[in-house]
């Protein structure tokens, strides 16, 4: 059983608290479904939120042949952006660092990792990013824990990093006990009460069509969609983080 349920709530009026944030999204439609509800949060709050897209999309159903490998990406990316929009977020500049879906680089002599870094990096730093919301370092999925490493190496660089919440997403599904945090990792969990938006959550998730069924790229029939019991766990009027616990923060 995940403990997740037995987190502590945290009130809505917690996002008031995190200042500009950035989001970082391993594939298109993470950033709905792993903290959308707080992005809407922080809209309400009135703090700006700007997103990062790592990986290009375009392995959800590698076998199409009506649609290249650019095209489903482009595809992606503008659900993307539109999930952004519901949400509150800046869908106008996002950073997209197209990374190959399903090899995001997570070593620093891995191809392109210290460029993407570096990027990452430079963003961070012109949104003036206070807070960053980054995939759990041990989600159970590749390029999830690539790109956390990702920026952990750009937060590493700078002066003054911002405040880091780790999300799930594939955790939900198929964590297993390795994969959550033990007392080395020195973080704690909470959930954040979403009830009054899950709703625009779920909006945000749906944009994301080609991954929800019957989806876009018909002529894959092998393709990746987000099955209904995946869903399931996103219908929830909370969404769960861990964040490095100092003395500043015990959770």
């Amino acid at each position: 059983m995940l403990p997740f349920a037995e987190y502590p709530l945290r009130p809505a009026s917690f996002a008031a608290t995190l200042g500009a944030t950035v989001v970082i999204a391993p594939h298109p439609d993470d950033e709905a479904l792993g903290c959308g509800g707080l992005l809407a949060l922080l809209h309400q709050a009135g703090h700006r939120t700007a997103a990062v897209l790592v990986s290009d999309g375009s392995m959800s159903h590698p076998n199409s042949e009506a649609f290249s490998s650019e095209a489903r990406s482009a595809v992606r990316e503008a659900e993307f952006r539109h999930a952004l929009t519901i949400l509150g977020a800046d869908a106008a500049e996002p950073l997209l660092l197209r990374l190959p879906d399903s090899c995001v680089p997570d070593t620093a002599d891995a191809p392109g990792f210290a460029a993407a870094v570096e990027q990452l990096r430079e963003y961070l730093m012109h949104q003036h990013a206070a807070t960053v919301l980054v995939p759990w370092r041990r989600d159970p999925h590749p390029d999830h824990r690539a790109t956390a490493l990702l920026v952990q190496a750009a937060l590493e660089g700078m002066p003054q990093p911002p405040r880091r919440l780790e999300y799930v997403v594939w955790a939900w599904e198929r964590a297993a006990p390795e994969d959550l945090p033990t007392v080395a990792d020195a973080v704690g969990g909470f959930r954040i009460d979403i009830e009054d938006v899950v709703v625009q959550k779920q909006q945000a998730i749906a944009t994301h069509q080609s991954q929800v069924a019957p989806g876009v790229f018909a002529d894959d029939p092998d393709g990746f969609l987000l099955s209904a019991e995946m869903l399931a766990h996103f219908a929830a009027p909370y969404e769960v983080y861990f964040e490095a616990v100092t003395s500043g923060n015990q959770l």
